[in-house]
């Protein structure tokens, strides 16, 4: 165990906790991890939930603490970041591409998928602004007819 590892360390630690709804995409991935630093001995993370009111925001919360406590990190502080608020600007395209390959629609700067995350087709139709999770929409391709998630722009 390391009793104080250095941020690059617990970077790369943090990247590998999975979303706990999107679990192919870690934490680093979508962006949420804002920033992590040391005041002393204690090692501060501060998150940007998805969404004011995000109901994993707690799930989140204590999968950090529990990965890093995994890696002998006993003084932590998890402080949350509202403002600015997250977007999808902050996610990573390797996170993106895992998005894809798990059959979500990453987010674009159309405000739409760019084409079906399972055929690739261009042709896609709206479903429901309201997806299996509030930060996601509902969308079906019109080639294979199949239904999909797409990531929402924030």
């Amino acid at each position: 165990m390391v009793a104080h590892p250095d941020i690059e360390t617990v970077w790369q630690w943090l990247d590998e906790v999975p979303d706990p709804e999107i679990p192919v995409i870690s934490l680093v991935d979508l962006g949420i991890v804002r920033d992590v630093a040391y005041s002393g001995n204690v090692l501060s993370v501060t998150l940007s939930p998805t969404y004011s009111g995000c109901p994993a925001t707690r799930v989140i919360e204590q999968d950090v603490r529990n990965a890093l406590g995994a890696h002998g990190v006993e003084q932590l502080v998890i402080n949350q970041q509202i403002s600015p608020p997250w977007t999808t600007d902050w996610m990573s395209e390797k996170g993106k591409t895992k998005l894809r390959e798990y059959g979500i629609a990453a987010p674009s700067a159309k405000g739409q998928p760019e084409a079906c995350p399972l055929c690739s087709a261009n042709g896609v139709s709206l479903v429901s602004q309201f997806g299996s999770t509030p930060c996601k929409a509902h969308w079906r391709c019109d080639t294979c007819h199949e239904s999909f998630d797409y990531f929402k722009c924030i």
